[in-house]
């Protein structure tokens, strides 16, 4: 069946579903906007027509909506902590229009534990979802030199997996899925084609408002083939007028900074920027055997010396919000370039001293969000084209050991000789529409579709271009999904997905067309508004990715032959919330997984190369997973916090023969190797307010990250003992930190002090990631509407 076909139907569908729904009768509508009397926009803050079970809670602006409402007099309650709640009477008679409200609400200065809340922050609203989801408060992280991936660290059943320091290549592994397993967005948008330039662990923390997790069920609305989940980064736009600017310098040589800011008028024109950049060194000393040392006896440490990585991004946005046609609709464009030097392969045993790559991002995007085109339904629409390319440049007519030594040769290229562009031509159209038919009842439909096209241009023998065609890919997800909701007590989701690819190779007159139905649910129970129990399914099928199946130029070789992946899903888990004499507060949440994965997709040392210094990706016929992870977070008053989590998973081979072979394979029901299995995070934090002036706060603290030894190869070859198998061994990690906040967070200053024991940490194949580190962080934010 052509694509084109699909879109026939895909349009006819979205066509008569607009269509229906249009005829849905008109009701009465309030909404508006919650600040503080000094101009802040409240989030989370609590809206209630009283006498009615009509409820909602602002969104990331401040603003709310309160659809159905019958005619005759009301009152509109507005909540929020620490705040005198306000009412306001409202008469609905007449012609059927909007009513615009405005609410400003006083501080208190009582206890914070007397004050009754019915609002929850946005956060804690995406933590109540049916969803395995876990919401991480970015803006709670403001004030360190963290990254993206760095967040995401902390949260139960997650493990990001770095082959080095700032700049290194990276996976996440997720209930132990792992690599392209997980889908990435930003604010919903799918990241997949958005180039080395921009990606999790180069992205500071400070453009996140919020860091959505979803484990192993992943929504509809996200739009994604994602097999084990998703992680999506909220970056909000609660501040209309502002500025947010930091810089951070540490050990190895490390600078990090970031500067986002808006400006909006009154008509509603709004200029957005964030720009940011790293660099590193990245010269720490790593443990090197003897073989690769020419030293006998123990493990010598010698430093990094090729592996200098810098990136600068610019992300800016011109448009209008707040308009009769649209929210918001931006015009924007992401430009960005980086520099790596590859210092090794896959294993340290391939060292590199010339070897470099270069990258770059030039992407023009379209973002259009319309609450209430047609009376209840809702419309977003988002497209993007990646003109960027990768460079590999390898030229050198040399090699070098770890000591730094060059060796002239006579062959050009430390591994291949290569002067290389890469144009990985990739776009991106989503478009999202979603009814709300009753205060109980949602309907949506959601489409995502994305292609990719690599030219290579050969800058040191063209004519090589024709021995490498272009390799092109062309995907569409396709979603529908259900909702009913009783606010406190169900929340019910159901939906389906149709996949379609087509992967193209044009010199191997290679045209593979493959099509895939999915389909999953997430139901939540709350015996109270503190207790929620939920579970998910999902069938879930996932496409092999572009790098996959041609390869990333860089450490991963191609493997054409990939056959697509499913896995039945299952999870079930409970959120539970209380507080004792009103100053102790307790929040526990635990989760129980189960997954069944055939043609499970793995990234394993391709044995075929060089010094076995790349991977490729190869399927095992069937794999199974059960695993348990939790989190425990423990307050008092405002000032301390405490709170841990725990993941263990057991991934097992489940293929009993091998490709080409009729016995028992000798690793049947062996436990997947390189995959931790159990790991966790303690972390604790006091803060002091008013240090030294008031509005002037202290915050001190630390955070353990622990993570059991694990194997490196299968278990059941060689011995038994996992050190003779260069198994990773158990690593502990204790980090402290020091923040001290002026007038009220205009004025930030933070030290950092990272791996303090300076013990060896590793996440893949036995590459060391940086030791011991000390940083310092500059912030300044000014928000105009806080004046």
């Amino acid at each position: 069946m052509r694509i084109a076909t699909h879109y026939k139907y895909i349009w006819l569908i979205f066509f008569l579903f607009i269509g229906f729904f249009a005829q849905a009768q008109e009701k009465y509508t309030i909404e508006g906007i919650v600040t503080s009397t000094t101009g802040e926009l409240l989030i989370g803050a609590g809206i209630q027509v009283l006498g009615t079970n009509k409820s909602t809670l602002t969104d990331a602006e401040g603003k709310f909506k309160i659809q159905e409402i019958g005619a005759g007099d009301h009152k509109i309650s507005v909540r929020y902590l620490g705040y005198v709640e306000s009412v306001q009477k409202l008469v609905l008679v007449g012609t059927p229009v909007i009513r615009q409200l405005k609410f400003n609400l006083k501080s208190i200065h009582n206890d914070l534990a007397e004050v009754v809340v019915m609002g929850r922050t946005a956060v804690k609203e995406v933590n109540r979802q049916a969803f395995n989801v876990t919401a991480v408060d970015a803006t709670k992280l403001y004030n360190t030199t963290m990254d993206i991936s760095s967040a995401l660290d902390r949260v139960a059943g997650v493990r990001v997996r770095e082959t080095g320091g700032v700049g290194s290549s990276f996976n996440i592994s997720l209930n132990g899925f792992s690599g392209k397993h997980i889908r990435y967005f930003i604010d919903g948008i799918p990241m997949d084609n958005f180039g080395s330039s921009f990606q999790i662990n180069n992205i500071p923390i400070n453009v996140a408002e919020r860091v959505e997790v979803y484990k192993g069920v992943v929504p509809m609305w996200l739009g994604s083939d994602a097999l084990g989940g998703a992680v999506n980064i909220v970056t909000g736009n609660k501040h209309r007028n502002y500025v947010d600017a930091s810089y951070s310098y540490g050990s190895f040589n490390t600078h990090r900074g970031v500067i986002n800011a808006a400006a909006t008028s009154k008509s509603g024109f709004t200029v957005q920027v964030s720009a940011f950049q790293n660099y590193s060194d990245n010269n720490y000393k790593v443990q090197l055997p003897s073989r690769l040392t020419n030293v006998q006896g123990p493990e010598i440490s010698l430093p990094r010396f090729h592996d200098v990585y810098h990136n600068e991004t610019l992300i800016a946005n011109v448009g209008v919000i707040d308009k009769s046609f649209a929210d918001n609709l931006l015009f924007g464009i992401t430009m960005g370039q980086n520099y790596k030097e590859m210092q090794t392969g896959a294993r340290p045993d391939e060292v590199f001293g010339a070897f470099h790559r270069r990258g770059n991002i030039v992407m023009p995007s379209l973002k259009y969000k319309k609450t209430n085109l047609i009376k209840g339904m809702d419309v977003t629409i988002n497209a993007n084209y990646n003109l960027g390319f990768e460079r590999n440049i390898d030229t050198a007519r040399a090699s070098y050991n770890w000591y730094g030594v060059r060796t002239p040769k006579a062959a050009y290229g430390e591994r291949a000789h290569t002067d290389a562009k890469y144009y990985n031509h990739n776009g991106l159209a989503t478009a999202m529409v979603s009814y709300k038919i009753s205060e109980r009842h949602s309907v949506a439909i959601n489409n995502v579709f994305s292609t990719f096209n690599r030219e290579t241009k050969d800058l040191l023998i063209p004519a090589n271009d024709k021995l490498d065609p272009a390799k092109k890919m062309d995907k569409n997800v396709l979603g529908f999904g259900y909702s009913y909701d009783i606010d406190n007590k169900w929340s019910a989701n159901f939906f389906g997905k149709y996949i379609y690819q087509n992967n193209i190779i044009e010199s191997k007159n290679l045209n593979n067309v493959t099509e895939k139905i999915g389909y999953g649910f997430a139901i939540a129970y709350f015996f109270n508004p503190n207790l929620q129990v939920r579970t998910s399914y999902e069938m879930a099928n996932r496409m092999p990715e572009a790098t996959e199946i041609f390869g990333d130029l860089e450490n991963q070789d191609p493997n054409p032959t990939l056959k697509p992946e499913k896995s039945d899903n299952f999870n079930i888990g409970m959120v539970y919330g209380f507080s004792l004499n009103k100053e102790h507060r307790f929040s526990v949440t635990a989760n129980g997984i189960y997954r069944y994965s055939s043609d499970f997709i793995y990234n394993t040392i391709n044995l075929l190369s060089k010094a076995q210094g790349k991977t490729i990706s190869n399927n095992k016929e069937g794999v199974s997973t059960i695993g348990v992870d939790g989190e425990v977070r423990y307050s008092y008053k405002n000032w301390l916090s405490i709170g841990g989590t725990m993941t263990y998973q057991y991934l097992q081979n489940l293929q009993k023969y091998e490709d080409g072979y009729t016995s028992e394979s000798d690793v049947y029901l062996d436990q997947m190797p390189n995959i931790p299995y159990l790991f966790g995070n303690l972390d604790a934090s006091v803060s002091l307010r008013d240090i030294g002036k008031k509005g002037n706060h202290l915050t001190v603290g630390y955070n353990l990250l622990y993570v059991n030894q694990f194997w490196l190869y299968w278990p059941s070859l060689g011995s038994s003992n996992m050190a003779d198998k260069n198994g990773i061994p158990t690593q502990l990690a204790h980090d402290v930190n020091l923040v001290y906040s002026m007038k009220n967070g205009r004025y930030n200053i933070s030290l950092e002090a990272k791996n303090l024991t300076d013990k060896p940490l590793y996440d893949n194949f036995s590459l060391q990631k940086p030791g011991r580190g000390f940083y310092l962080n500059l912030r300044y934010f000014f928000n105009k509407n806080q004046q």
